[in-house]
């Protein structure tokens, strides 16, 4: 029996279709959500996916702008920037596109965002808002898991959820919104020692560690939900996950494509990030 394919691609086209109608809502009562991006440098990857955040934006209604530096710009420049951007009415939202060039410090970038600005969710304040149960923003790519798992019907509550990875992005994050959902939650990295004898006893198994196809099917429990956020080029140009695809989805009950699985999920939810915030500001605003 094969494993029931969690399709990210067309999960995300129905939420984007919902989160547009929310968009249609503010700009009727004179709001258009924005979306700053500052990206640093010229790293093909990053180039992608800022235009690819930049044509969701666009297909849904929002506004969105690009501030393009050289890879030597200073850590003034962007941070003047940053700072212009909390001003602007108009941005609800910026991201900073990572990884930043190692001249430039990451934490004082992302700190210097403003809190109600912050749709990343990488902001000290939002960080520790997430770790007490009291986020507004999540982390775009867990957050993102989270509705794919509650859009299949899958129980978290009870279930014992093990994440593989503890990045500040992925790993960590997604752990405690599996907590926060009342799951029993472990977290690996790819150096635990018998890492096996963890994964095939997840209910709900999260990978994200950046190995190729390092989870295999006798690391699975059988009819366990498998998510997977890695995306890997191989020395072949073809992209392949963290998760084994071809063996494990004969084991598990779920699983998750790579690419099409939690991908354009991730950008989804910074679109609802965005219009979080902009309904946020106009609260405020009364």
């Amino acid at each position: 029996m094969s494993a029931h394919i969690v399709d990210g691609k067309e999960l995300a086209g129905i939420v984007r279709q919902e989160l547009k109608s929310h968009v249609e809502s503010l700009i009727q009562r004179g709001i258009k959500p924005g979306l700053a991006v500052i990206i640093v440098g010229d790293d093909p990857a990053s180039s992608i996916y800022v235009r690819n955040k930049a044509k969701a934006c666009s297909d849904i209604g929002i506004y969105s702008e690009v501030h393009r530096f050289q890879k030597d710009a200073s850590q003034d420049e962007i941070l003047q920037c940053i700072h212009s951007l909390n001003e602007n009415a108009h941005i609800h939202g910026i991201l900073v596109q990572l990884p930043l060039p190692k001249h430039i410090d990451n934490n004082r970038v992302i700190s210097a965002i403003a809190i109600t600005k912050d749709v990343d969710a990488f902001h000290f304040y939002n960080v520790g808002a997430l770790v007490t149960g009291n986020s507004v923003f999540s982390p775009c790519t867990p957050a993102g898991v989270m509705v794919m798992l509650q859009r299949n019907n899958i129980a978290i509550e009870g279930r014992h959820a093990v994440v593989v990875g503890r990045s500040n992005i992925v790993g960590k994050p997604m752990a405690f919104l599996l907590l926060e959902q009342g799951a029993t939650v472990t977290i690996c990295t790819s150096k635990t020692r018998n890492l096996s004898q963890f994964t095939s006893n997840a209910d709900i198994l999260v990978v994200a560690t950046g190995k190729p196809r390092m989870i295999t099917a006798d690391m699975v429990k059988p009819d366990a939900v498998v998510i997977d956020v890695g995306i890997n080029r191989l020395p072949d140009g073809k992209l392949c996950g963290d998760v084994d695809f071809e063996s494990v989805k004969a084991v598990a009950g779920y699983i998750t494509p790579v690419p099409g699985g939690v991908g354009p999920m991730t950008i989804t939810m910074l679109l609802s990030n965005t219009i979080l915030a902009a309904e946020r500001a106009e609260s405020a605003e009364r």
